[in-house]
């Protein structure tokens, strides 16, 4: 099923089918709350200008502030790639690559009021036995998520590299479906000197 496919009201596929996904999380009304979902319009983008950006088979996916409407499709999916704004307890625009114990820590911290957090997300797919075993995310460390629009100045910049680490993650992943082998358990991969994500 191409572009434009319906996931729930207002959302939909930008990019691609298949069961590898990339999932933009985010309420674009709340600033740099909305940084997922506008790194992955940058994926879509990416997706339709250059087919082999991604994997065969990906999906990208404006998941919004839609939560738990998303469980079946991750449920059905063999690998994911979430991008959300993130207490990274970094600068703001900082960016790094979540798995494992590093993805637990950091999700259960709720930076806005999302409708259902990521981290609620991934235990209700944990709950049903039919999370997939290969999940990362692409964090972006937010600085403002006031009422508003756009998104400050130094997570805007950091975008473009959020969207271009999730290419680099889904063809990761996709390499390790291949092996048969799932990422380290605990990394968390960091754009530049971004620091350590806190797991608090």
């Amino acid at each position: 099923m191409g572009p434009g496919r319906s996931v729930g009201p207002g959302r939909s596929v930008t990019g691609g089918e298949g069961d590898l996904l990339v999932i933009g999380i985010g309420n674009v009304l709340l600033r740099d709350d909305g940084a997922g979902v506008r790194a992955a319009e940058l994926a879509g983008q990416a997706q339709a200008g250059r087919p082999a950006a991604f994997p065969p088979g990906t999906q990208v996916v404006d998941g919004g502030t839609l939560g738990l409407e998303l469980l079946p499709m991750v449920e059905d999916a063999r690998a994911v790639v979430l991008i959300d704004a993130v207490d990274l307890r970094g600068q703001p625009g900082d960016v790094a690559v979540l798995r494992g114990d590093a993805l637990q820590g950091t999700l259960y911290q709720h930076v806005s009021p999302h409708q259902v957090g990521v981290g609620d997300l991934l235990a209700a797919g944990r709950l049903t036995g039919r999370l997939p075993g290969q999940v990362a995310l692409v964090g972006i460390q937010p600085g403002d998520i006031s009422v508003g629009l756009d998104l400050t100045d130094a997570v805007q910049a950091a975008v473009e590299r959020a969207a271009a680490l999730a290419e680099s993650v889904a063809w990761e992943l996709e390499r390790a479906l291949h092996a048969g082998d799932v990422p380290a358990a605990t990394s968390a991969d960091h754009d530049g000197d971004a620091p350590a994500a806190g797991a608090g």
